[in-house]
């Protein structure tokens, strides 16, 4: 498969992968149930660690190292400080919009706005903002590959198989409360899909941005990795571990983690 088509795809996999997760709002009446929810919660929260680690931080490491001749005692510094910047515009975001996390009544974000805003436009948004820094990654990883050589074409698409797979479970985890709240299922479905059209738009931006600046590839890298650490420590975890208390999430993180590494270290 030629270069670009391998681009290609690997911006529609993760977008797909929530679509079909939305799907499932025609063919399940009572939901996922709270047991379920809470294991694919924790995977969610494993595969992104696990992409964060090996997909974008080893790189970003193993890139200042050999890029800038940093050598092993400062190899450090790009990785770390664009960690930090990545977590500073997630929570920037965060602040800034109003939106209603799973399972809560009061919003978080500005509360003018969001007195104006309906509760379904609020979980929307919730859920919109956890995608942007997934489809981040893929462009950052695939703009490492295919411009610079640092990575292999085949691991960036690695990184999108593995983010497709936990954007089904997170699909659904939109749609089938939007049902719950009434909205009919083709609604539920659109709602649901529309929440991950954000990764491939993300994702082509943070393609073309890395592109124009790959010397600061390490900081970009890096960058992606925080944004999407945010997303599990503010909303994955914290949703995951919601009373009753079960150690379900807890074993789907480590399943998550397992396959993305696996997905990672065989392709890659």
């Amino acid at each position: 498969m030629p270069d670009y088509a391998i681009v290609i795809l690997a911006f529609i996999i993760p977008f797909t992968g929530t679509s079909l997760g939305s799907a499932m709002v025609f063919f399940l009446r009572d939901g996922l149930g709270n047991k379920l929810q809470k294991f694919l919660l924790g995977f969610a929260s494993g595969v992104m660690l696990a992409a964060s680690v090996f997909s974008l931080l080893i790189p970003a490491i193993e890139e200042s190292h050999d890029y800038f001749g940093m050598g092993d005692s400062f190899s450090w510094f790009p990785a770390a400080i664009g960690f930090l910047l990545g977590i500073g515009f997630l929570l920037l975001i965060d602040t800034l919009t109003p939106h209603l996390h799973l399972n809560e009544d009061s919003p978080e974000g500005p509360k003018k706005a969001a007195s104006h805003m309906g509760k379904k436009s609020m979980m929307f948004l919730a859920v919109t903002i956890h995608n942007i820094p997934e489809g981040m990654a893929v462009g950052v990883a695939l703009a490492a590959a295919y411009f610079s050589n640092q990575m292999a074409l085949v691991s960036a698409l690695s990184l999108s198989i593995g983010i497709a797979i936990q954007n089904f479970p997170e699909g659904a985890i939109i749609s089938l409360p939007m049902r719950n709240e009434g909205m009919s299922r083709g609604k539920s479905f659109a709602y649901g899909a529309a929440s991950g059209a954000v990764e491939p738009l993300f994702g082509v931006v943070a393609f073309f941005i890395t592109a124009l600046i790959t010397p600061i590839l390490p900081y970009i890298l890096s960058f992606a990795a925080g944004a999407m650490v945010y997303v599990v420590v503010e909303e994955l975890i914290p949703e995951a571990q919601e009373k009753p208390h079960s150690n379900l999430p807890t074993i789907g993180v480590a399943v998550g983690f397992a396959i993305m590494m696996i997905l990672d270290i065989a392709l890659g």
